[in-house]
């Protein structure tokens, strides 16, 4: 039986540059990072990466490409080539999955073939799996604007591979959980955070917020899921290293707490 990795992902650090996630994910003995591509100068150089992964024996397992609103110009304004150049990123790094967000609204011909696109992506890169995000409507004071095509909720598209977040569920006012349930064998990857049903998209710590998120980790970790948790939370709270280090910890153990406990009715079932 497979069991899930637990990654890292650079942005839990922030305000700390991608450097210091390498060093807690050692430290801390989590299995691996998601390198969020554009969150820091250094995390755009695959090269020094690279290193960074070798020097503390940590793998980068998954990479978020840049296509966040803050990440537009990050390798270049050409869409396709990022997404493409985050697989190649990962292929070489070890790692097996690239999360992608839909494309904005405004990148039309991008979101015209994005459901066509990702396909082919994944037919061409037999060993990385592009797993395509659920975001949320934006919310504003004269109503919901629909930022995404072509749509934020990927249920209903022809994509084989999803990414669950939890935080991205939470703006959405919807529930992790469903999305588990509608997606079946389509899920892909999970982002392990939560959230409080806000417009801000919270990512805070799992069990902080509305969606369950032991539960819903617990359920996962039931059913035949074999791709990695990666705990993407904001830690901009921790008044010191050393609080944001606990946070981390804490968050880890709880992780693998509830996935053991998971992988036990896993094996009842079976038996």
């Amino acid at each position: 039986m497979t069991t899930s990795k637990v990654t890292l992902s650079t942005t839990s650090l922030f305000p700390e540059a991608s450097a210091s996630a390498f060093e807690l994910a050692s430290q801390l003995g989590y299995d691996g990072i998601e390198l969020m591509v554009g969150v820091d100068g250094l995390s755009v150089d695959i090269d020094a990466i690279e290193k960074l992964s070798q020097y503390h024996d940590v793998p980068v397992l998954s990479v978020h490409a840049p296509t966040l609103l803050l990440t537009q110009t990050t390798w270049g304004t050409d869409a396709w080539e990022k997404v493409r150049r985050s697989g190649e990123a990962a292929r070489r790094l070890g790692g097996s999955t690239v999360v992608v967000h839909p494309p904005f609204r405004w990148q039309r011909e991008y979101g015209a073939y994005f459901v066509e696109g990702i396909k082919r992506l994944n037919a061409e890169f037999d060993d990385v799996t592009f797993a395509v995000e659920n975001m949320y409507p934006w919310r504003t004071p004269a109503g919901h604007f629909q930022a995404y095509l072509p749509g934020w909720d990927p249920t209903p598209y022809d994509y084989d591979h999803l990414t669950l977040d939890f935080s991205h569920s939470s703006t959405a006012q919807r529930h992790a959980l469903d999305f588990v349930h509608a997606w079946g064998a389509r899920l892909a990857h999970v982002h392990l955070t939560d959230g409080v049903g806000s417009v801000k998209d919270d990512h805070l710590m799992p069990g902080e917020g509305d969606q369950g998120a032991w539960q819903a980790l617990e359920e996962i970790a039931a059913s035949s899921y074999q791709g990695d948790i990666c705990l993407e939370v904001s830690t901009r709270r921790a008044r010191s290293r050393h609080e944001r280090e606990e946070m981390l910890a804490d968050s880890l153990a709880t992780i693998r707490t509830v996935m053991a406990k998971g992988a036990a009715r896993r094996v009842d079932v079976a038996t």
